[in-house]
């Protein structure tokens, strides 16, 4: 199956869409910038045609998540704390990949950096949209199959981080329960049980 990026917005008969932005944006200043995400404040005309303000966070990397499955239809979880939420998170292997780098390339990366599997069939099953009214942020999921076990290669940020090996079916419970609460992990797990029902 090829790897694409498919930006067509689908078109539903009777609900008047339309590509036309009905914002207009008069002003934008950065307010934040690091290496990994840029917040900015911009000052804009809404639909309404009154003034405001918006803020957006642009994010330089592009959301990557894998759901490995062997033969036996089991899969991997990846835990860690997660800083942010102040919890820990059970969530499908995933990481951020560069904007101009190949999405299949992250995503062997990722997977063999947190689990040590590699595979040698890859399916992208799914474009997201993981919070589109204050970030720009645009993930991709991937099925991966006929793997192979190694060494993990984490990074110094995931030193805590726990791989768990368990049947597809229980997480998908886990995400049916509420147990697995990570977007790019629920809307991955909740695509594959649906191929596979199918």
């Amino acid at each position: 199956m090829p790897f694409f990026v498919n930006r067509t917005v689908p078109n539903p008969k009777n609900l008047n869409q339309s590509n036309h932005n009905p914002w207009t944006t008069l002003s934008s200043e950065v307010k934040y910038d690091n290496p990994w995400i840029k917040v900015q404040e911009d000052q804009v005309i809404n639909p309404a045609g009154k003034p405001g303000i918006y803020g957006k966070v642009h994010f330089k990397n592009i959301a990557i998540g894998i759901i490995p499955v062997d033969d036996q239809l089991n899969t991997w979880l990846v835990g860690q704390f997660r800083y942010v939420l102040d919890e820990w998170s059970w969530e499908i292997p995933e990481g951020g990949g560069p904007l101009l780098t190949d999405l299949l390339s992250s995503a062997k990366r990722e997977l063999k950096e947190e689990t040590g599997l590699t595979a040698n069939r890859w399916t992208q099953i799914q474009r997201v949209h993981l919070s589109n009214s204050v970030c720009d942020e645009e993930g991709f999921i991937f099925l991966a199959e006929d793997l192979m076990e190694g060494d993990k290669e984490t990074e110094d940020t995931e030193a805590d981080m726990k791989v768990w090996k368990l049947p597809f079916a229980e997480a998908l419970n886990m995400v049916l329960d509420g147990r697995i609460t990570d977007g790019l992990s629920v809307m991955g797990i909740l695509n594959l049980a649906r191929r596979l029902k199918s």
